[in-house]
């Protein structure tokens, strides 16, 4: 017996003629005629030599040679048939795994989340808050947006969107302790988005304000955090042209100063090199970007010259 495999065709039709138990009915499926079949079948147990299916009653039997060849085939056109369909699904389905930081998705990502969805409806999505970059490393994970300078080796990495920073406040604190001046910020509890503070000291400095005394302060280690106290009241927090832009807008938060410093690091959108070019990679990404290009609100307005004066002149 030769090494190579038997021909196509006759092996599709000893499948199906054994499977349905019949020539004719091999015949319906496969859309032949019955001869062509019977054909078929004759050139396969002429190739391997030996008889596959026992003919003598109405519906057709293994051989123990056919019994043997069978589940081969089985799984064979199977593996074909699965492969095929994987082929033919939309390269935009499946699993994605994607690790955020925490203000960026609670804030910006879950509130949009329905629009990419509904462009691709096939693709599972697997959130998780985290700004640690050492997710980048892991095969658990996709894709990674970060906050920080962007200098991860051995990754792909593009720049996401910079950053302005401003105090941010609830109307109720404002309403109760006024901020008629930087110096005010003595009398409020500042809240930090970071653990070391440095991003106040970068907006102090430019507001002549690095040499305040200020005794009641707040680490939170995100700005989700410090953005979420804010509104509750809890003191003053520092603000972005992203995340908070929409809570603004709607009037959860004022901006009581007309000062805005750039943020010392900016998102990043970050993955493994061998994923860059997955497609359901790529649609996310894409996605990421084009919504922020169409979704862009318009940069937060101070009130500091509307509730501020009003309030000063109620003093």
């Amino acid at each position: 017996m030769s090494n190579r495999l038997p021909p196509l065709n006759p092996l599709k039709a000893f499948e199906a003629a054994a499977r349905l138990g019949s020539v004719s009915a091999a015949a319906r499926e496969l859309r032949v005629t019955h001869g062509a079949i019977s054909h078929q079948l004759k050139t396969l147990e002429e190739a391997l030599a030996t008889a596959l299916l026992d003919r003598s009653g109405k519906r057709l039997k293994l051989t123990s040679a056919g019994a043997l060849l069978l589940p081969a085939v089985t799984q064979a056109f199977g593996g074909i048939a699965a492969a095929t369909a994987q082929m033919k699904r939309p390269a935009t389905s499946g699993k994605l795994a994607i690790t955020c930081v925490p203000a960026l998705l609670s804030f910006w990502i879950v509130p949009r989340l329905n629009s990419f969805t509904e462009q691709y409806p096939d693709v599972t999505l697997t959130l998780a808050a985290s700004n640690d970059p050492a997710h980048l490393q892991s095969p658990e994970v996709d894709i990674c947006i970060l906050y920080g300078d962007g200098n991860w080796p051995d990754v792909w990495t593009r720049l996401w969107s910079h950053l302005q920073l401003f105090p941010i406040a609830s109307p109720t604190l404002l309403n109760s302790r006024p901020l008629r001046s930087v110096k005010d910020l003595e009398d409020h509890v500042l809240l930090h988005g970071d653990t070391d503070g440095r991003e106040w000291k970068t907006w102090l400095a430019a507001a002549d304000g690095a040499h305040l005394s200020r005794c009641r302060q707040h680490f939170m280690g995100d700005a989700r955090f410090s953005t979420e106290a804010a509104l509750h009241g809890q003191g003053i927090a520092l603000g972005d042209t992203i995340t908070a832009a929409k809570m603004i807008a709607q009037g959860d938060l004022l901006v009581p100063f007309d000062l805005g410093v750039p943020a010392n690091d900016a998102f990043y959108v970050a993955c493994r090199q061998e994923m860059r070019a997955a497609p359901i990679v790529r649609v996310f990404i894409d996605w990421l970007f084009s919504s922020l290009d169409a979704d862009r609100l318009p940069e937060p307005r101070s009130m500091a010259r509307t509730v501020l004066a009003g309030r000063m002149a109620k003093s």
